[in-house]
């Protein structure tokens, strides 16, 4: 697929390992300044008009969503695919959530300015929530990066506000609601990049979103609610994962089963879990810095069980490792997440002629969130274990989101959650492109918005069609369903 694309911006900034990402472009074009910069991305709007990005038809020759779907299986794991359409079948939000790769298939044609951004990959609504930051401080951000990958600004957004109409029908949002919840998106995301244009590169390296910030955007109706979300997120810990995963047996801690979601292992093929782990492991541990290598030498590892999780991820192979400190009340879970080809790699590599290397999936998803998150994992890093590419991070430290499910999400509070969503999407675009060029594109007025809530809500279609063609294929037995219990 042949996309135009002038490269009018760096592809990347110069802040990749060079065996990783090759490309550095930014050094081989004169400095602009910020005005420079601005100037230049309005003047894209004379090539694509924001209200380009407001179309959206599906091609005459668009591919069968259950091949694409069936295409994806084969590399996973066959005993729980059927749990992964089972997760798809329960909502159009739950299919789109688990279609990153039928949605970039259908937007990577699409007319682009050419602003590259690493770009999250799979941005909807249930990807981010709080999280730790090094200093123990809570952050709002991006939360899951198993498709980041240098990319189009606008394949982010667009599938960001199809989230917020997707969502806001599962709620039974009103068409107005849904309208505003996509206004607020991207008039946030437009507010913000227009704050990050006129800082300094240190100053946005270490910009984020604090709990703070995040109560000072809610109004007063949702303050309470804001920050018992915020106490749920300081109480999920490693300890209080000891208490809810494990059990007691002869005075020694084991994960507790729950098949097929959570299934202990002791050996695989026949080989102690000990010998299999150990090239992972010995892989990890040179990716961590020399000081979180030392404290992380201070545990030993008591169990370890696969974990079913989320639900794009669902068949991909996952794992949890209970370790030990000093004691019982010491304890470290990690988690051992397979890190398979980003869906956005080929149209990456067709829009700007962009590939990353097959053998550094795991490396390729830490590099992305340590970019993009702004306070990632002591103990985020990467290893290979029997060919298997992996990245491994905290099972739970401090981190939370919130259940976009009727009963459990306030229906009229879309709007101002997607307006956090909305600064955080911009905040890791500011970080990783040019936050003047997009700045000076996006523009002020609500054009964009314009655009975006036409787009979202056609997509929005697509998407319910495209659930219902699920659920056709799982009732003609086309397509095999296990239930979780």
């Amino acid at each position: 697929m042949a996309i135009d694309r002038d490269p009018v911006s760096p592809l990347l900034p110069n802040l990749f390992p060079a065996a990783l990402y090759p490309l550095d472009p930014l050094r081989s074009q004169p400095e602009l300044s910020v005005d420079e910069r601005i100037a230049a991305g309005k003047a894209l709007r004379q090539r694509v008009k924001r209200s380009e990005h407001g179309v959206y038809h599906p091609s005459i020759d668009r591919a069968d969503v259950i091949d694409l779907l069936e295409a994806q299986a084969k590399t996973r794991l066959p005993d729980l695919v059927p749990i992964r359409y089972a997760r798809m079948l329960t909502s159009p939000f739950a299919f789109l959530r688990g279609a990153a790769a039928v949605m970039i298939r259908d937007i990577a044609p699409a007319p682009q300015t050419g602003i590259s951004v690493q770009a999250c990959g799979d941005m909807h609504l249930s990807n981010f929530g709080a999280f730790a930051s090094a200093e123990r401080n809570l952050i709002f951000g991006i939360n899951d990066f198993d498709e980041t990958y240098p990319g189009a600004w606008e394949w982010d957004l667009k599938r960001l506000c199809t989230s917020a109409v997707v969502a806001g029908r599962y709620l039974s949002a009103s068409p107005e609601l849904c309208e505003a919840a996509v206004r607020a998106v991207v008039q946030s995301y437009r507010y913000h990049l227009q704050e990050y244009a006129a800082m300094g590169y240190l100053d946005l390296w270490y910009a984020n979103i604090t709990e703070t910030d995040l109560l000072e955007k809610l109004p007063d109706e949702l303050q309470k609610k804001g920050k018992q979300h915020l106490a749920k997120a300081r109480s999920r810990n490693h300890l209080q994962v000891l208490d809810q995963m494990t059990d007691l047996v002869d005075a020694q801690h084991h994960i507790v089963e729950s098949p097929p979601l959570v299934v202990r292992a002791e050996s695989i093929e026949n080989q102690p879990i000990h010998q299999v782990f150990a090239p992972l492991l010995q892989d990890y541990a040179a990716s961590l810095s020399g000081d979180r290598r030392y404290l992380l030498s201070h545990y030993r590892i008591l169990d370890v069980a696969r974990k079913v999780v989320g639900v794009g991820s669902v068949g991909t192979r996952c794992w949890i490792m209970y370790l030990e400190g000093k004691d019982q009340e010491d304890p470290l879970f990690l988690q051992v997440k397979e890190a398979q080809p980003s869906v956005l790699a080929p149209y990456s590599e067709a829009w700007c002629g962009y590939r990353l290397p097959d053998n550094s999936q795991g490396h390729r998803v830490v590099i992305g969130q340590r970019l993009i998150q702004g306070a990632p994992d002591i103990f985020l890093g990467w290893g290979e274990m029997a060919g298997t590419h992996y990245y491994i991070r905290q099972l739970r430290d401090m981190k939370g989101g919130v259940k976009l499910e009727p009963g459990k999400f306030k229906r009229s509070a879309l709007p101002n959650y997607c307006e956090l969503c909305g600064w955080a999407l911009a905040l890791a675009h500011a970080k990783s492109g040019d936050a003047a060029m997009l700045a000076g594109y996006v523009g002020n007025n609500e054009a964009l918005d314009d655009a975006l809530v036409k787009f979202a809500v056609a997509y929005a279609n697509q998407t319910e069609q495209d659930h219902e063609a699920l659920e056709m294929a799982a009732r003609q037995g086309r397509i095999t369903i296990a239930s979780e219990d």
